[in-house]
């Protein structure tokens, strides 16, 4: 049976056509809002309430501000690529079309990152909001404004802002998007200005969801309730350099020169320098002394307390862990199982002779995307107007985060540099002790507005390592009172606090980095421009037309004491766990122009330690991923094969799964009596190993492989690591008597599904590696359950593994095992980030999409990402996909997640993801004349006086609108699904306009 990929509505599934579950979408929310709004509010509400938010994409409008003519072009998915003659006017006109398409999702953003939810949603948000002011992303992001951004970009942040401000004015909160008419029920919000610092604290809350291992270190400090060090370590093995290679296999750290050597550098083909080797890659003055902190062999566990039962620690975990799950996800999931693929192909191993570029972020499926599509062109290129930029970027922030300009290509995976650690801290009275003296909290007020309720006040207090997160959740302050410690610990007192140490918490110069990224030209200038990306930390794949190939990691990288390697919270009231300063640019790894060919980033280790003295982590992922994408371009290359753009494609959507190929020789030797199983236990007989969604042997697979991981491991983890409400009866904690069932106490699950542990990620792909040697490994013995046999071994654990699976998806797809495939159990919801999780159900259904039933798998290639201890829905997904051609720009290729629209009725709201779910790619076109073959006649162009032919004196300016995209659906007034490119003229006021700033004619062509 084939993939469903066609979208059907709301959060069941169900059989719909796009045009007729649009519709119908439609008609409910129109009656719905009729019925509401008459009775209660006496208001009719009709179709119009819908199609108000709608953009302009026709014609021409007028904009205060600019100095020039902007024209802004559409694609058939509503694509814009904006064309100016400063960058000052093509970051406003950028600024005007982002709000457009997508203003609601860039105010929820704001309101996120400066913990202002509860002033749209309510007191549901505050808890959310008391943690976000704890971590002040936005005080530091105005930090960031104040003192830190060149004064370029200042200018074009100011100038992104006065467009969105330009598309805000004289708009009601209504006309701008659907979901403001829908918070008009309870809610009298009206959006404010956008501001500059609104979109630099954006990339703080991005730099959260990509923070690194604190998860890791939370989780291994819960583990302690119930599981001894080698078990803990059994979960945790060491990465697997000799089978999974790291990102640098050629470059080394040269101990003599105090900098790493990642092989030729320079700006053209051959030859040239590099960045400065002793720049310092933070952007700051204090980047550290470059003496290292620490050999790799320092296993030190960086807390300096004992506690024999962990009560009292991992109480104040599991408040922390659960307040921050339940935070709104910025990009992913909270951080967890993020991942990405990037990597680039010289041109000696491709048909076109020049690199080919791949990337495919691993985030959170959201709705709308978190990426934005757009083309960003100077008219003339120019030292006054540098920018001549296609990609990715997020709807609230200017520039272009992810693609290409006419000189080099650039992807991002998140690197997993650790950038976090967690302090304990010892309370006395109105301070913390430091070095054995008591040091006054840094403490601010906060004042929390509730739409619909009273305000609320909150106090953060600060330590030397950083706000306190203990504070937000009253039973951490009452279990730090409890924690034990040794005698070398301070005594007690008033408790234990947690504060968080974290790099993006310093002011930076992310912002910088990224329009300087933007108009580089050569490998000096892209590794120059990526020394400013300071956090997140990010691998950067790099790609040049005169055939250059690289790899850098930029970021600020602390380094840490020798005894501290960061996997576990630290004491903070002892300054010798304080980090050392941090990485300089030059001590950083990177690879330029490499033998082989090709690089590979896919979240494995950046560089085996025994070539480099830093530890950049203990929580790397584990090179599932990475391995299989070297093999399939050494599969291509070797005997001289080349590779193409859609080999490129295919390498995307490889629905591979590593784990079974280890596995599945195993499990069919296991003697099954039961011939219902048998039966399942054949469909692994012959199967390639391939996830896709038609697949009945995938779908038995990953059911075992669930079964597995929950017997031999979720059963066996502590409550706050277990998915919420799966229930057990287990040992006390802390009891050393002999076993008695008696004695069990009930234990239920704390973690959201799609956080709960085991997640089945490719870090338990090699627990189990590991394991499978060990036959007899406690870790295999099970009691009985029901009818269910026990296991003393592996292959009886496996033989139980094999029953469950056939009985749970007996139950979720029937018995017969010819109706089971893949896609029914693994499908992707796609749900509006606020109304479509928390509002109404009807809001739900007609703002949420879905589902699709989607190939791939969890550490394939193809990452569509499920957890294993949760179930089998998706969690996280490539978030969009492209692939750069350096010898002709024009035969790139993109696809995102959704569509470009924010507007849930708007045909680009998800106009892109059933090609998406299929593998496909769109045409990504660049030049002037490939972008007017894409879309219609470039619409009406007008000029401010003096640039053409002026109306007669005192005619009044105004648009005039040619072949409008949409027609009108007779039937319902709604819009009619028109696959024609658009396009629309942005006229110009402002400077060269006369004093008073307004144009008061304009010519028409």
């Amino acid at each position: 049976m084939p993939p469903n990929t066609t979208a059907t509505s709301g959060d069941k599934p169900g059989k719909s056509g796009r045009k007729k579950g649009r519709k119908a979408r439609l008609i409910v929310l129109v009656l719905v809002l009729a019925i509401i709004g008459g009775i209660a509010y006496g208001a009719y509400w009709s179709v119009s309430t819908v199609r108000a938010s709608f953009p302009q994409t026709k014609g021409s409008t007028t904009l205060q501000g600019l100095s020039g003519p902007v024209d802004v072009k559409r694609d058939g998915y509503g694509i814009p690529q904006i064309y100016a003659s400063s960058p000052e006017d093509l970051f406003m006109a950028q600024g005007f079309v982002q709000a457009q398409d997508r203003f609601y999702e860039m105010d929820v953003r704001r309101h996120m990152t400066s913990g202002r939810l509860s002033e749209m949603f309510g007191k549901g948000q505050v808890d959310n909001d008391e943690f976000l002011r704890t971590l002040g992303w936005d005080r530091v992001a105005q930090q960031e404004y104040d003192k830190k951004l060149s004064p370029a970009t200042k200018k074009y942040l100011q100038a992104y802002s006065q467009g969105v401000n330009a598309y805000l004015k004289g708009r009601d909160a209504a006309d701008i998007s659907l979901e403001y008419a829908a918070l008009g029920f309870t809610n009298d919000y009206r959006p404010a200005q956008w501001t500059p610092v609104d979109s630099v604290a954006w990339l703080k809350a991005m730099a959260w969801d990509l923070r690194g291992n604190m998860q890791d270190e939370i989780d291994r400090a819960l583990m302690t309730s119930r599981l001894g060090p080698k078990q803990i370590k059994d979960l945790y093995p060491d990465y697997p350099y000799s089978r999974n290679k790291p990102i640098i296999t050629q470059g080394r750290y040269d101990e003599s020169e105090g900098a790493f050597d990642g092989g030729a550098s320079g700006s053209g083909s051959s030859g040239g320098s590099g960045a400065d080797p002793g720049s310092d890659g933070t952007g700051l003055p204090d980047g550290g002394s470059g003496v290292p902190a620490s050999g790799t062999t320092d296993t030190g566990t960086g807390t300096g307390t004992s506690d024999p039962d962990g009560s009292g620690v991992q109480s104040q975990l599991s408040g922390l862990r659960s307040v921050m799950q339940n935070l709104p996800a910025a990009v992913g999931v909270n951080g967890d199982g993020i991942g990405s693929n990037s990597w680039v192909v010289a041109g000696k191993h491709t048909i076109t002779g020049k690199p080919l570029l791949a990337n495919d972020p691993h985030l959170g499926a959201s709705l709308p995307s978190v990426w934005y599509q757009m083309g960003l062109h100077c008219r003339a290129v120019s030292g006054k107007c540098p920018y001549d930029v296609t990609g990715y970027t997020f709807a609230g922030m200017p520039g272009v985060v992810i693609g290409h300009n006419q000189d080099i290509a650039w992807g991002m995976t998140n690197s997993g540099v650790d950038v976090t650690d967690l302090y304990l801290e010892k309370l006395s009275g109105d301070g913390y002790l430091r070095d054995d003296k008591t040091v006054p909290f840094r403490t601010r007020q906060e004042t929390i507005k509730v739409a619909g309720g009273a305000s609320k006040k909150i106090v953060v207090r600060e330590t030397e390592n950083g706000p306190l997160l203990s504070d937000r959740d009253d039973e951490l302050v009452q279990v730090g009172k409890k924690a034990q410690v040794d005698t070398a610990a301070p005594d007690r007192g008033d408790g234990y606090a947690i504060a968080l140490k974290w790099t993006a918490l310093r002011a930076g110069t992310t912002m910088d980095a990224v329009f300087a990224i933007d108009q580089a030209k050569d490998w000096s200038g892209f590794r120059s421009a990526a020394a400013k990306f300071d956090v997140p930390s990010q691998n950067l794949v790099y790609a040049d037309t005169r055939g250059n190939i690289g790899y850098t990691l930029p970021g600020r990288i602390p380094k840490r004491a020798k005894n501290d390697d960061g996997s576990v919270p630290a004491p903070g009231w002892d300054s010798k766990y304080d980090w050392k300063g941090y990485l300089k640019q030059g001590q950083l790894p990177y690879e330029y122009n490499p033998k082989r060919g090709y690089i590979v980033t896919a979240n494995q280790a950046v560089v085996d330690p025994a070539d480099y003295p830093y530890r950049l982590t203990t929580d790397w992922g584990y090179g599932t991923r990475s391995q299989r994408i070297a093999d399939l371009i050494q599969s291509k290359i070797d005997g001289g094969g080349k590779i193409s753009t859609d080999d490129m494609r295919q390498m995307q959507m490889d629905n591979s799964s590593e784990i079974a190929k280890l596995l599945v020789p195993m499990l069919l030797k296991i003697d099954i009596g039961d011939k219902d199983v048998r039966q399942a236990q054949k469909l692994l007989e012959g199967w390639d190993y391939t996830q896709d969604a038609d697949s009945a042997a995938a779908a038995y697979f990953n059911a075992v492989w669930r079964n597995i991981l929950k017997l031999a491991f979720g059963n066996k983890l502590p409550k706050e690591l277990r998915v919420e409400g799966q229930c057990l009866w287990v040992e006390p904690t802390g009891n050393t008597g002999p076993v008695d069932e008696t004695t069990k106490v009930r234990e239920c699950g704390e973690r959201s599904a799609d956080q709960a542990q085991p997640d089945g990620g490719d870090r338990w792909f090699e627990v189990v590696r590991n394991l499978v040697k060990q036959p007899d490994s406690d870790w295999w013995k099970v009691p009985a359950s029901g009818t269910r046999p026990k296991a003393e071994n592996r292959d009886q654990l496996f033989a139980r593994a094999l029953i469950d699976a056939r009985w749970e998806l007996t139950s979720k797809l029937g018995k017969d095992i010819d109706t089971w495939n893949w896609g029914r159990l693994h499908r992707l919801f796609l749900k509006n980030q606020t109304l479509g999780t928390e509002g109404p159900g009807f809001l739900k259904y007609v703002l949420n999409r879905g589902p699709w039933k989607l190939s791939g798998g969890e550490a394939a290639v193809n990452a569509s990402g499920w957890n294993a201890a949760g179930g089998y829905g998706v969690v996280w997904v490539p978030s969009m996909r492209m692939v750069v051609n350096l010898a002709d720009l024009d035969k790139s290729k993109w696809i995102n997640l959704t569509g470009a629209s924010g507007h849930a009725f708007s045909a680009h709201y998800t106009d892109q993801t059933d090609k998406w779910a299929k593998g496909e790619l769109l045409p990504w076109s660049y030049s002037a004349g490939a972008v007017d073959i894409r879309t219609s006649h470039p619409g009406l162009k007008t000029r401010c006086p003096g640039h053409g032919a002026t109306p007669p004196p005192g005619e009044p300016l105004h648009a005039r609108v040619e072949g409008l995209r949409r027609t009108r659906d007779p039937r319902l007034g709604a819009q009619a699904r028109r696959r024609t490119p658009e396009g629309v003229t942005t006229a110009c006021t402002g400077r060269s306009c006369g004093s008073a700033g307004t144009c008061p004619t304009t010519s028409r062509s």
